[in-house]
Formats: C-alpha cells, structure tokens, sequence
C-alpha cells in the first residue's frame, strides 16, 4: 500500500527526499521570545565551554580529560584511576538525570544545552545568515551558477567555518591536555616542536568542520542516540514541543488566511497552512505531524507560529509546550509513579557519590609482595618479605616526611633507598621496601598485616597486604 503524500514522514526522514537523497535543510532564521532565551542560554554556555579549561581552583585546572595520563579535574578536584568507582557513579547519576528529564520534558536537553545544537545554530548558522543571507537567499545563493559572487560567499564562510572549528579544536585540546601544555606548545614551544600534537589538532578541526559544514542536523537525527532514547521514555503525559491539533483542525482541517473571514463559523481551525513553522525548522520536519525522532525542541516553531499568530488576530499559543494528554484531554503536568521512580533512583545514586566523595582519601597507598619471592629466614628466628609499594598524592600540596609503621604486629619496615621521602603533590612515589615480624608473632604461614602511612609523625593512610611465613609456626 503506497504512503499517502502528506504520511512520508512516518516511513522517512525529514532530510530524505523521493530518490533517496540527502535533502538540505535551509532553516529560516529564527525570531521570538524563546529564541532570544536561548541565546543568553547558549552564550552562556559557550563562555563557560572556552573558559572552563583555563580556570584554575588552587592550581588545578577546571575541568580537565587527560585520558592518556589518566588525569581528571572536576571543578577543580583532582581524580586519579583510582577514583574510577567515582566516575562511574557520576556517569550512571548523568544517565537516570538524562532519563528522568527526557520523560517529563522530552528532548528539552538537545534544543538548548547540547553543544551540537549552540553551535550549529548559535555559531554556524547565524555565521552562515551574515555571509549568504536568509533562507531565501541561501537557496538561490545554492541554485545559482558558480559566479564571482557565489565563489566570494562561499569561499568567506568556509574560510570562517575553519577558523572557528580550528579555535574549537585548540579548546577541545586544552581539555584533553591541560591548558598550561597547550599555550606551551603554541606560543613557547612552537606548534612545529609537538608535530603529533599538531596533527591531532588538525584531525579535531577537520572533524568539526565536517560536522558542522557538512553533516549538520544528521548528526541529532542520524548519530546521536539519544533522539532514539524518545521511543521509549515518552509517553502521553511527557511535556514536549507540540501542536495543539485540536485548536488547529477543528472540524474542517486548516485553511489559509482569509482577510475578513469569519473564520469560527466555517469550522476552520486555527491554522493558517503558513508553513513558517516548517520554513523555520532546523531538522526540516513539520511540527503539525505530532512528535517526530527529528524533533530537537529548539523551539523555532512556537516563536514562528505565535508571530503568525498575532498577525491574524487569533490566540498565540498554537504549538507550546504541552502534552498529549494536555492536548487532547486538558489534562495538566502530574508527577507520575514513573518520574517518582526515576526520582528515588537519581536521590540514592546522588547520596551514594557525595558520601564516597567525602570518604575519598587524600592519599592512596599500595603495598603488594614482589612476585615470585616467597619469605626470607633471618637470625633469632626474624621472618622477612619484600614488597614494592605505590603513593598516590590527589592534593595540591607535598606531602614530606613519609614513612611506614606496622600497626598490627610487632616488626620494622626498611626502605631499600630511603628511610623518609617525599610524595610530589599531585604525584606519586613508587619504591621497595621490607617488612620483618618475629616468627612467634605470626598465626599462620599467611598473616593480614596492617600498615600505617604517616607523614611527619601524623598518620595519614592505612593499608593491607599479606605476608608469608613458614608453616611451621602456626
């Protein structure tokens, strides 16, 4: 059975055309109350997106991803690998918080946080309606043969289009490797002294240039899974951009405005058939076919509508924020058994990582026995292992003076280099050392021992590990 015309868009996407090919979208530039809303939200978040990685909170960077050294700053705080647990928490906390909001107010995230969008339509876009004009000139600008005019546009915006992506690069890098390494190599060291640094550089702006040149509102529609998450986190009582139909259709369907018309008493419903809601869409999809994968909620289409609006003299209004339930039965926002569940689940997660966080220590210590050795006989029966042990420092500070004492027998331990060191801050110090116990103190041929770490006589860490002695005196 063929697919009515004005049905395409439950079989295909907005950005298909008939033959299969990419069809380009050339939005409208938006006007409106929630369009200026979301530019204060947007610069605000690109402000904070540039500053973040050269901000510092007692040295330490921001936010910082050092994957390739395994190096985390989150608001300033230090995390190391051994703060995983941590970091999985927060991301299982990020998911149910992505969830619970998506289920009480749809893809509201993707329309004015997600950084695909701000830049796109923030950046990009608003770059592109200087360059070549608004819609209309955009798709004559397309259609027109390759003169010095369009050569100029085109090669002006592409030009900006590389600087902005290669200034996003430089950006995306300072998160990656610090801030302080990247104005290192760019004004010190010279680009040409770190050639892979260079050619990551390259490779993050020949990648947002593709993205945001080319690729575009595919990547909310094609590659990113959370517009898919919708099938199965919204349901009929969920707030999202939406199109009163009732209000719209009302019994004889839409119509074009008429001047002078009594438009109630022929049944027409409040839609004008203008098409600006469409027109103005960054997907390319018609809002008037209900809730759709493309859907981003930028909200272009209320403030288009709601322009329309006014200019006929009917109630703004027409597509806001609603439900379905609220369409169609005028059923207001309730707090669902679903969203209480979410809810309790997103508080207990949140309780479980900031008390872990406040349990977090300072210093972490490792202590584990050099494989492949086994236990060594000393005189007047002294048992003696060896160990190699690791001291990670997550302060900003030095910690001096380091030593180990045995807190549950009655024994010395001996550096192989050092008695007393120093952990950098920051950093970590890694060593040898030896543990010998009296063989009458030992229960078994393996003994828990505990072992205290003090810095400048101040007990500032404790650990395990085993320790083996002979069979014989157990």
């Amino acid at each position: 059975m063929e697919t009515p015309k004005n049905e395409t868009f439950r079989d295909s996407i907005g950005t298909i055309n008939e033959e299969g090919k990419r069809a380009w979208v050339y939005p409208k530039k938006p006007s409106g109350k929630f369009y200026e809303y979301r530019k204060w939200v947007s610069y605000g978040l690109l402000i904070f997106l540039f500053s973040a990685p050269f901000i510092k909170i007692d040295g330490n960077q921001f936010l910082l991803f050092n994957v390739l050294e395994r190096r985390f700053n989150i608001f300033g705080a230090p995390f190391w690998p051994q703060d995983f647990h941590l970091f999985v928490i927060s991301m299982i906390i990020g998911v149910v918080f992505i969830t619970l909001f998506t289920v009480a107010f749809g893809r509201l995230f993707c329309g004015w946080i997600c950084p695909q969008t701000i830049f796109m339509e923030m950046v990009f876009r608003r770059i592109e309606y200087w360059i070549e004009g608004d819609r209309g000139k955009q798709i004559r600008l397309d259609k027109q043969a390759w003169n010095a005019d369009k050569i100029k546009k085109r090669v002006l915006k592409w030009f900006v289009f590389f600087i902005v992506s290669f200034l996003i690069a430089n950006v995306f890098l300072a998160y990656l490797i610090g801030s302080d390494k990247l104005i290192q190599y760019v004004f010190i060291d010279g680009p040409f002294k770190h050639v892979s640094t260079l050619i990551s550089l390259l490779i993050f702006t020949a990648v947002f240039y593709f993205v945001f040149a080319w690729f575009r509102e595919q990547v909310c529609i094609i590659a990113c899974p959370y517009g898919r998450l919708q099938g199965v986190l919204l349901d009929a009582k969920s707030i999202v951009v939406a199109y009163d139909y009732k209000r719209g259709e009302k019994e004889a369907g839409r119509a074009k405005f008429k001047k002078n018309e009594d438009r109630p008493s022929t049944g027409k419903g409040d839609c004008i058939d203008c098409f600006q809601c469409v027109h103005v869409c960054p997907t390319g999809i018609d809002i008037r076919n209900g809730t759709q994968l493309e859907c981003v909620n930028c909200t272009a289409c209320i403030d288009a509508c709601d322009h329309m609006m006014e200019s006929v003299n009917l109630p703004k209004g027409l597509i806001r924020y609603a439900s379905e339930d609220n369409i169609a039965k005028k059923e207001k926002f309730k707090f669902t058994p679903r969203l209480k569940g979410y809810t309790a689940v997103l508080v207990i997660l949140t309780g479980v990582f900031l008390g872990m966080s406040f349990l977090r220590n300072d210093v972490e210590a490792n202590i584990l026995r050099l494989p492949g050795q086994l236990y060594e006989r000393k005189g007047n029966n002294i048992i003696s292992n060896v160990y190699t042990y690791k001291l990670v420092n997550k302060t900003i500070d030095e910690i001096e003076n380091v030593h180990f004492e045995l807190l549950s027998h009655k024994g010395t331990i001996e550096l192989v280099t050092h008695k007393n060191f120093t952990v950098p801050k920051q950093g970590l110090a890694e060593g040898t050392l030896f543990i010998e116990i009296n063989a009458s103190a030992l229960s078994g041929d393996k003994d828990k021992i505990k072992i205290g770490v003090y810095s400048n006589d101040e007990l500032v860490e404790t650990t395990t590990t085993a320790f083996l002695g002979p069979r014989s005196y157990r």
